[in-house]
């Protein structure tokens, strides 16, 4: 998708050049003119911070715009190149302080980084680099050595990892020479005021290099995880192939490896399926196999389409006894477990039914199993009263399992009045907290909806050293004291609620998993 802008231009590589040579100079004690050499040289590398800085900026726009346009394609790629962003600009600030704080030494509280007065002082930026009390020099070779770390990772070519490396590499060794000097002793000890400003800012350039590179290449792996396949299929997939006179016929037609971002047309007997999703549906209205056929057209990105033909087939029999458990095919023991039950054909108050291990009762039209024993399977036979007879129509089996754990939450009410379970793991807002009465437990699934009562629970809230301090709850309730401690907490501030109990009702007592609570 994207392309690669950030290689070194011929100015840029010029400039470091000219750092090197300058460098050599100043070994040599030439002093005045190789002063303003830096200072010409720190011109140049601010100059190309901004041009890097703007061209990584385009980057991120062509990110942020894919991401607009299609969010599920772009969003992975667009949320790491703001990371890479906020990452690299903390690394730059940094560096910009020091700039500052050196300037600050040599010239006093006034100094200005754009206009140094003592450029030879050989003193300041030791002392604000490698004073062993300030220790500015050792972290940031540490920031420079995770930020590399960070940015090689997020590389795919091998090339670009290894010169990313080069390139902010903090390594004590030089042509392969071991030096016993620290990188921040090498860069910083005796060295001029001029000089040390210059190499900050051929550090902030490589810097800016370094996003450079990170941003185009996750721009380029927006389309580096779509599928290109040589050979495209049409395909039926029914529910099922054997249905019962009178229920519904339902297959979706797809095509292999499609893009969901660009579905194909679907033509079936001549007409045009209604939806988008390839869904055929019917009413099937007498036994018997039918046979269908149709066509996908599947668009390409020049605007040209390609067909692809399919044919498919389905039974129909006459319909027989079902029996279906309303929640899942499995029965819980100590709870009511609705039941559908019926013979298509026969009038419900002709059909029966009865179960083992536990009791099966009708209630209207429905039926509710109450399962005994955890672990004994329940079989439900089914009987039907036909032309005046009792006939068994079919028997099933289901499992019996014990309820699963409920999950503690806090309720409340939203801006809209409606009523809202908050679990933890994002933030909350310190008015609903407050409002809140206290913890509530329950299962809901979307299968089962199943209250639990909480007996018991903890907080944990943290002081400023770290310690935990534990308050017991009143039952349910959230006792005083951990209301105190809700009305101290500031924003970002968070605590645990943990060593939950609650009862449900097959009368098991449960301990419940912790849960962490944000504040916002």
């Amino acid at each position: 998708m994207g392309s690669n802008s950030n290689k070194l231009s011929p100015r840029q590589k010029m400039i470091n050049l000219m750092y090197i040579v300058l460098t050599a100079m100043l070994a040599l004690n030439v002093s005045s003119d190789v002063l303003d050499g830096f200072t010409q040289v720190e011109d140049g590398l601010n100059r190309s911070n901004e041009n890097v800085a703007e061209r990584n900026e385009d980057l991120f726009l062509r990110l942020k715009a894919f991401n607009d346009q299609n969010p599920e394609k772009g969003a992975v790629w667009y949320n790491k190149a703001a990371e890479v962003r906020e990452v690299t600009q903390s690394l730059y600030t940094l560096v910009d302080s020091l700039k500052q704080a050196i300037v600050i030494q040599a010239d006093g509280n006034d100094g200005d980084i754009n206009n140094i007065v003592n450029r030879d002082d050989l003193e300041s930026a030791s002392v604000v680099m490698l004073s062993p009390g300030k220790s500015n020099g050792q972290n940031l070779r540490l920031s420079i050595d995770g930020y590399r770390e960070y940015i090689a990772a997020l590389m795919t070519d091998d090339v670009k990892r290894k010169n990313i490396e080069q390139v902010l590499s903090t390594s004590e060794s030089k042509d392969g020479i071991i030096s016993n000097r620290k990188w921040e002793e090498a860069q910083f000890e005796n060295q001029p005021v001029v000089a040390a400003i210059t190499l900050l800012a051929k550090l902030q350039n490589d810097i800016r290099y370094a996003e450079g590179e990170a941003l185009a290449t996750l721009l380029t792996n927006v389309d580096a995880g779509d599928v290109r396949v040589n050979e495209i299929n049409a395909f039926v997939i029914p529910q099922s192939r054997v249905v019962m006179r009178g229920s519904k016929y339902s297959a979706n037609i797809v095509l292999a490896a499609v893009d969901t971002t660009q579905r194909p047309v679907v033509v079936i007997n001549g007409k045009t399926l209604n939806n988008d999703r390839g869904l055929y549906e019917l009413v099937t209205g007498s036994t018997g196999v039918f046979d269908y056929k149709g066509y996908l057209e599947v668009p390409h990105g020049d605007g040209s389409t390609t067909r692809h033909d399919f044919h498919s087939s389905y039974t129909v029999i006459e319909p027989t006894a079902t029996v279906s458990a309303t929640m899942m095919n499995v029965l819980y023991a100590g709870i009511d477990n609705p039941m559908s039950i019926s013979v298509p054909g026969i009038a419900n108050n002709a059909v029966s039914a009865s179960m083992s291990n536990g009791t099966l009762s009708r209630k209207g039209d429905s039926w509710v199993a109450r399962p005994a024993k955890v672990g004994e399977d329940a079989v439900i036979t089914v009987t039907a009263t036909m032309d005046g007879r009792q006939q068994t129509v079919a028997s099933m089996s289901f499992r019996v399992r014990k309820l699963p754990d409920p999950t503690p939450f806090i309720s409340y009410t939203d801006n809209k009045g409606n009523k809202e379970r908050y679990k933890g793991s994002r933030p909350i807002a310190k008015t609903l907290l407050m409002q809140a009465e206290g913890l509530e437990a329950a299962i809901d699934d979307e299968l089962l909806n199943i209250a639990f009562k909480v007996l018991s629970f903890e907080t944990v809230f943290f002081d400023s050293m770290g310690n935990a301090i534990p308050e017991v709850s009143e039952g349910a309730n959230f006792s005083q004291r951990q209301k105190e401690q809700f009305r101290r907490l500031s924003r970002g501030k968070r605590f645990y609620i943990s060593r939950v109990k609650a009862i449900g009702p097959d009368g098991i007592q449960r301990d419940l998993s912790p849960m962490e609570v944000i504040v916002n």
